[in-house]
């Protein structure tokens, strides 16, 4: 006698790492007027401008990231745990390159940039951590 063709068919892949990204890039709205204040209140329109700059900067690494790392996770594990490291070491390289170059070539409040980028970062990537950890990112697939 002849088995049944199985008829089950494989769930559709959630792409969990745009959907923190796109997460992490709303919550930005919040974090980024405080900032501009922030360094508007501690250098004027030129700390302001580079706070602004900074945020965005780091809105479009996380972005870059989780659009890298769904393309991966599609292809094969390897490829995603290889993405994963070595894409996170080139877009810290990306993020240097950028404000020095920012930097170098603007007069922009360098120290307002600086601080705006690593507040952001670690500010958006805290919150994010907390929010999957306490299960109210329920669009994604995993929590």
């Amino acid at each position: 006698m002849d088995k049944p063709a199985s008829t089950a068919v494989a769930p559709a892949r959630v792409d969990v790492e745009a959907i923190i990204a796109r997460h992490v890039a709303r919550r930005a709205l919040f974090v980024a007027p405080v900032l501009i204040s922030l360094f508007w209140l501690l250098g004027g329109l030129d700390g302001a401008v580079a706070a602004a700059i900074g945020v965005g900067i780091v809105v479009v690494n996380f972005l870059v990231s989780g659009w890298v790392l769904s393309i991966a996770a599609r292809i094969s594990l390897a490829l995603y745990h290889a993405a994963a490291l070595f894409g996170f070491f080139l877009r810290l390289i990306l993020i240097t390159v950028s404000l020095l170059l920012l930097g170098s070539l603007t007069e922009l409040d360098r120290m307002a940039l600086g601080l705006s980028v690593v507040a952001a970062y670690l500010v958006l990537l805290s919150w994010e951590a907390v929010a999957v950890a306490q299960g109210k990112e329920r669009e994604l697939d995993w929590t």
